[in-house]
């Protein structure tokens, strides 16, 4: 028999900051943590608007663990850190010992490679660090999780892109729901805001340009004059546990996960299909016993490229019929960026808060709305919703791998 299945934690690393509350208060408000950067060598360097993050994970990580640990990594194990004092669990003892880690991620440490690479080329020398392929590893992020909090359980990984976050929570979820684990850490992290990284996220031809009003502009999904996506950087992990667990320890959750689903638009590497996404938004509908009507706001995966968000309109429109018109959608995007292998945790937390608050977030920068998009996306102000109960988190990746989860009030 399925079960109940809650968040009751949340740890953050990400552009706005590291208290969950705090962020979901500047997203409100429409506050962008996008900001000019300076990324390259100082012969080859440029500037990019980015969601980049100040970050150092203090005494959380000790000095030597840190050495063998790639920098998203160490945001993720500050995040899961995060996660469980938000949650009430001690991290000592036998607390976590039979639960489960779920980790979503692009890449890996790619900083470690680019710097393999400058010892090899740069300094013709074969001596690179030892600790280089344990770094690289995807699965280092949930592996240093695991051992952190000595987590005996499932440690997986999922690489599926933009979308890979999404589907570790859900894969998380249904673990938990069916009975495999009572307790699970999830989410996603992201760090690949270096220089060789920059280079090949240019010739892709996603990224959009500096705006004539300023890297906090820059971001601007649904928008006519939007031109490609931000990329962010940090770490967001979730404790999610089944309804029995967290009632013997009296624990308050944010909010009820019920539903995922997920599809293939066996279509094309970089061009997203409306179906494809439809599937998965009707998918994880049918997975929670939800009928669409009774959801109130969409969290869109939004990034916005020319292509993408209106095709993900279209989609929303398919799913959805003539609800479609009745929902509230905001892309969060605007205001932290792309974080890849993170957004969907951050963005899945983002939709949770919203419900717990019952307030939406704005889609910022939405100044002129493109009539391919044109349902109610929420521009530039956060709206009060007093009688939201239900949303939905879409996250769909290159590749055509879609993702979506679903949420309740809890």
């Amino acid at each position: 028999m399925a079960r109940r299945v809650f968040l009751t934690g949340l740890g953050f690393v990400t552009p706005h900051g590291r208290d969950p509350e705090q962020v979901f208060e500047r997203l409100y408000r429409g506050e962008s943590a996008i900001r000019l950067t300076r990324t390259g060598t100082p012969e080859m360097g440029a500037d990019h608007p980015l969601a980049a993050i100040d970050f150092e994970p203090g005494d959380l990580i000790p000095k030597i663990q840190a050495l063998f640990q790639s920098r998203s990594a160490q945001m993720a194990v500050v995040a899961a850190h995060g996660a469980l004092a938000s949650a009430g669990i001690p991290r000592e003892g036998d607390a976590l010992r039979d639960a489960g880690v779920y980790v979503g991620t692009g890449v890996g440490g790619t900083e470690v490679i680019q710097e393999a690479y400058r010892v090899y080329y740069e300094k013709r020398s074969r001596r690179t660090k030892p600790s280089s392929v344990p770094m690289v590893m995807a699965n280092a992020a949930a592996s240093h999780i695991s051992m952190t909090f000595g987590i005996r359980g499932p440690s997986q990984t999922y690489a599926i892109a933009c979308s890979s976050s999404a589907v570790s929570i859900g894969e998380a979820f249904r673990a938990v729901r069916d009975g495999y684990l009572d307790i699970a850490l999830a989410g996603g992290t992201e760090a690949i805001l270096n220089d060789g990284s920059m280079i090949v996220w240019e010739r892709v031809g996603a990224l959009a340009s500096l705006h004539p009003d300023g890297a906090e502009a820059t971001s601007r999904p649904f928008d006519l004059g939007r031109r490609g996506f931000v990329l962010g950087e940090g770490s967001v992990m979730l404790v999610i546990e089944s309804e029995e667990r967290a009632a013997a320890r009296g624990a308050t959750p944010i909010a009820e996960i019920v539903g995922y689903g997920a599809s293939s638009d066996a279509h094309n590497l970089l061009e997203p299909l409306a179906d494809g996404q439809r599937l998965a938004m009707l998918g994880a509908l049918r997975d929670a016993g939800i009928e669409r009507e009774q959801v109130g706001y969409v969290n869109a995966h939004a990034t916005g490229t020319p292509t993408g968000d209106a095709v993900e309109i279209e989609a929303i429109k398919e799913a959805f019929g003539e609800h479609a018109q009745s929902l509230a959608i905001s892309s969060t995007k605007s205001m932290h960026g792309h974080l890849v292998g993170a957004t969907g945790a951050l963005e899945c937390a983002i939709t949770a808060l919203a419900l717990k608050q019952r307030r939406i977030p704005p889609t910022a920068n939405l100044t002129d709305p493109d009539p391919a998009c044109d349902l109610d996306c929420v521009p530039l102000v956060g709206r009060e919703a007093p009688s939201l109960e239900v949303a939905i988190s879409n996250s769909f990746a290159f590749g055509g791998s879609n993702a979506t989860l679903v949420l309740k009030r809890a």
